[in-house]
């Protein structure tokens, strides 16, 4: 038993080695200003969203985007119901997009979604000229300056650019809170500081911008795997693309309010890392051993370290605890004094994870202060189940599931704008 301290104090040391960079990450997010920019040409845009039975949310989507304060003739909507089996396509037709029915039942998820929708654009619509492509799912809500801030750092020479992710549900429960201050973390602890150093960010999901002619160069949208969003960053990085990021562009999402549905969505995403690495890791050691490619390294290090140290952990945590109750009895309080005290390590380096986007980004957390607080606390209990997540990813059978949507709130219930500016939008775009 007093081995397995000596090797709990290994794992932390590596796993506070593999991050400690991080530290100057969020030196730069207190201490540097931003980045700032001043658009240069209004481009021309389409609109991408993938969509599956999401009938209850779409329409506040659209209506968030018909609210933009950017010029409507610039702007496109397109939906692909993928394997709907509700009313979602009538109601995006309803709204004003161009809609497109997808039925395959084999090649299934968002990557497949994307790469329909973007074909049958060049397809049907060859007479259209676009800059970029937005992209977006069903239940995000977009602040009325989200696509003219979008455009002003697109527009200064960077091809890809990631937004500010915040949440529709933050206060439901401490999962929902859990999911928020992670996104939060992302998007001002890790790719704001990113874009300031220089290096890239990376693409988390949705609400993300990229050009025409990467897009060309590409070949097409060819990523398909759990994690479209992290196997098209890694493909990026590789090549020495940069992902820039834009904190005045904000986006609000949805997020699962069950436990069994939060593992389940997570543990996607873990097994999404592990393809990816497997698949484009070759490519990023390759970038970053001939080239000095940072993004690359920065990319492996928010991945693999933390995937194997956990599972390692756990494992061999549960296999010492088997043991000590059956054959070394009287050693087991070796045993739980090494997991109280490497617990209450990882939990005060997780709360103050936490603490840090709480702080800085209190006032764009739509929830009541003592929620805020409180959630605080049931953060690091947050971390700590991405294990159970990635013991299922690297254990389990695990395939793309859609994620049910249902928080049908329009971006006037997000306080982001003011009453009187929301209506002076409305009047203009009549909604």
């Amino acid at each position: 038993m007093e081995t397995l301290s000596t090797i709990n104090f290994l794992l932390a040391a590596v796993f506070a080695a593999c991050y400690c960079y991080q530290a100057v990450f969020a030196w730069v997010r207190l201490l540097k200003k931003r980045r700032r920019f001043a658009a240069r040409r209004l481009c021309r845009y389409a609109v991408l969203i993938a969509a599956r039975n999401e009938s209850a949310v779409i329409a506040q989507l659209l209506e968030s985007i018909r609210g933009q304060d950017y010029p409507q003739d610039l702007l496109d909507v397109y939906v692909v119901a993928d394997n709907c089996t509700d009313n979602t396509a009538a109601i995006a037709r309803e709204q004003g997009a161009r809609v497109f029915e997808r039925f395959n039942k084999l090649q299934v998820g968002k990557g497949y979604a994307l790469a329909f929708l973007l074909e049958k654009i060049r397809e049907d619509y060859p007479q259209e000229r676009y800059d970029g492509y937005f992209v977006f799912d069903a239940d995000n809500l977009l602040d009325p300056h989200y696509v003219t801030e979008m455009n002003k750092v697109f527009t200064n020479g960077n091809r890809v650019v990631t937004s500010y992710r915040n949440t529709k549900n933050y206060g439901d429960n401490w999962i929902t809170a859990g999911y928020g201050l992670w996104f939060l973390r992302e998007s001002e602890y890790l790719n704001r500081p990113r874009d300031f150093l220089g290096t890239s960010c990376a693409v988390s999901g949705t609400g993300f911008l990229f050009a025409q002619d990467l897009l060309d160069e590409l070949g097409g949208w060819d990523y398909f795997l759990l994690t479209e969003d992290l196997e098209f960053t890694a493909d990026l990085v590789s090549r020495g693309e940069k992902i820039a990021y834009c904190r005045d562009a904000v986006i609000y999402d949805e997020q699962p309010t069950s436990f069994v549905q939060s593992i389940t969505q997570r543990s996607r995403w873990q097994k999404g890392y592990l393809q990816v690495v497997a698949k484009r890791g070759g490519g990023m050691v390759k970038s970053m051993l001939s080239e000095g490619n940072f993004a690359c390294f920065d990319m492996l290090m928010c991945t693999i370290p933390a995937v194997v140290i956990s599972v390692i952990s756990m494992v061999l945590n549960g296999v010492m605890f088997v043991v000590g109750i059956t054959s070394a009895r009287s050693q087991m309080d070796i045993f739980w004094s090494s997991v109280l005290v490497s617990f209450a390590n990882s939990y005060f380096v997780m709360l103050l994870m936490g603490l840090m986007p709480l702080v800085t980004e209190w006032k764009r957390i739509r929830c009541p202060g003592g929620k805020k607080i409180a959630y605080l606390f049931t953060f690091p209990l947050f971390v700590f189940t991405f294990g159970i997540a990635m013991l299922v990813a690297v254990f389990g059978n695990i395939q793309w599931k859609p994620i049910k949507h249902s928080v049908a709130l329009s971006i006037g219930d997000m306080g982001s704008v003011s009453p009187q500016e929301l209506e002076k939008l409305r009047r203009n775009r009549k909604l």
